[in-house]
């Protein structure tokens, strides 16, 4: 998931340090590019030395385009095995690379790119626009089948198989019970400097047959957010836990060991919100303050 924290491997101005130096500002665009991939066979989004990452795949085929080294800033980070529909990152490339429609580009990245991973759109980047630190929302769905058989096999790679009985009116009061503005320290695994205050704007589960889907929105998510927050819900809808257990997680300040984490598989990023262009200066600068602590009762 995503930090709200600044993360120093990923460049988050357009100050030439994607893989090239620019004489002049006008010198450098920055373009947005809408991304979907399997997150199956990826050790995740990050690049990382010596494995296949989704962020490694895309900057080494758009660096062959720009005939430069591009590097992308990402709007959530996605762990191993964790999908996306509606991944979003920028990335700043000389002007002069640039053909007259960007958008040129996604069908040239697609005879290059491999068939898990798709760049769907390239637009330039209204002024002010971070893909990281402009946002306001994300937006994540999480698939479960409880059907006996386990996952249709076409699904199989973004279903969870969960072949149990389970409560989903008491998964949804659990869930509900959790929105608004908490410290969410027992769903997330720590990260030293990174808070993990976050605003769930949306938890709801619903059913169609055998299939489960959680529809999880906030305003970002920390490390391991979501699918703890999946874990805890199945536990109630199990009945091996209630929904006041659910609930009082949010006074706890360190991981919780009785949530378990449910398998990245069933994880997909669906959608990322930004602000009307006017407003992106605004919520820049309001990402990067730090968020206190909330105590206890309060707020």
């Amino acid at each position: 998931m995503v930090s709200a924290s600044a993360d120093a491997t990923e460049p988050v101005v357009p100050s030439g340090d994607g893989g090239f130096a620019a004489s002049e500002p006008g010198d450098i665009t920055r373009l947005r590019l809408d991304i979907a991939y399997d997150g199956t066979d990826f050790s995740g989004w990050a690049r990382q030395p010596g494995l296949r990452t989704v962020c490694g795949e895309i900057e080494e085929k758009l660096s062959a385009i720009v005939r430069t080294p591009v590097l992308l800033t990402v709007a959530g980070r996605t762990d191993a095995g964790v999908h996306a529909s509606g991944q979003v990152a920028h990335v700043d490339v000389p002007t002069a690379a640039l053909p007259d429609d960007p958008s040129r580009w996604v069908r040239r990245l697609a005879r290059f790119l491999p068939r898990d991973v798709r760049v769907t759109g390239i637009s330039v980047a209204p002024e002010h626009f971070d893909a990281r630190f402009s946002a306001i929302r994300r937006h994540y769905e999480y698939r479960v089948t409880t059907a006996a058989y386990g996952a249709q096999p076409l699904r199989a790679r973004d279903t969870v198989s969960w072949p149990k009985i389970v409560d989903l009116d008491a998964m949804q009061r659990a869930s509900e019970s959790l929105l608004g503005l908490h410290d969410f320290a027992a769903f997330c695994k720590r990260r030293e400097g990174a808070t993990t205050v976050r605003e769930l704007q949306r938890y709801e589960w619903t059913r169609d047959g055998d299939i489960l889907t959680a529809h999880v929105s906030a305003d970002a998510f920390c490390w391991s957010m979501v699918r703890s927050l999946v874990g805890a819900a199945l536990a109630v809808g199990e009945g091996r836990r209630t929904v006041e257990w659910m609930t009082a997680l949010l006074d706890e300040r360190e991981r919780a060991a009785s949530v378990a984490v449910a398998p990245a598989h069933g994880l997909s990023l669906v959608g990322v919100d930004y602000p009307a262009d006017e407003d992106l200066a605004a919520r820049n600068a309001a990402t990067r303050e730090v968020r206190g602590p909330i105590v206890p009762g309060c707020c």
